[in-house]
């Protein structure tokens, strides 16, 4: 029980977040929705963090990246999808580093969270791939996103 109402608090938690961050952010990919958000930890709920094993910081951020399908009766469900990405600077010369990511499931959603470090005020450009079909490409996803360390 315990259990459920932390997940329901993260979910909310991310959701809230992810709509003052930056009102939720989506690429479609034929009938597959991509969804991304990234914010920091400090805003998460301490409990939260701790049964998700997420470092709370005002220094380190969480990407969190769910894909949806969209059904023929304008429906959509969540479905599983690897990804692999990277998070660094502008510049043209800056590969980035990889971002770790791990499957977080709460209830029948799967999603795929990574944290990582943030450079204050400065423009961060993530590029992702995202296996949500084994028969196909992966989708590729890159956007550039600041943030600020409050102090």
């Amino acid at each position: 029980m315990k259990r459920g109402i932390l997940s329901a608090l993260l979910t909310g938690a991310l959701t809230l977040l992810a709509g003052q961050a930056a009102a939720q952010q989506f690429e479609q990919v034929g009938d597959v929705q991509i969804h991304y958000s990234a914010v920091t930890t400090s805003f998460l709920p301490e409990a939260v963090a701790r049964e998700h094993q997420i470092q709370r910081s005002p220094a380190m951020a969480l990407l969190n990246v769910s894909v949806l399908e969209e059904r023929e009766d304008g429906t959509t469900r969540s479905v599983p999808a690897r990804v692999d990405g990277r998070v660094g600077g502008v510049a043209e010369d800056d590969d980035g580093s990889p971002l770790s990511f791990r499957t977080l499931r709460i209830g029948d959603t799967p999603s795929q969270v990574a944290v990582f470090r943030i450079d204050d005020d400065e423009p961060m450009r993530f590029d992702l791939e995202v296996y949500h079909d084994r028969n196909a490409e992966p989708a590729r996803v890159r956007f550039i996103q600041r943030f600020y360390i409050d102090r």
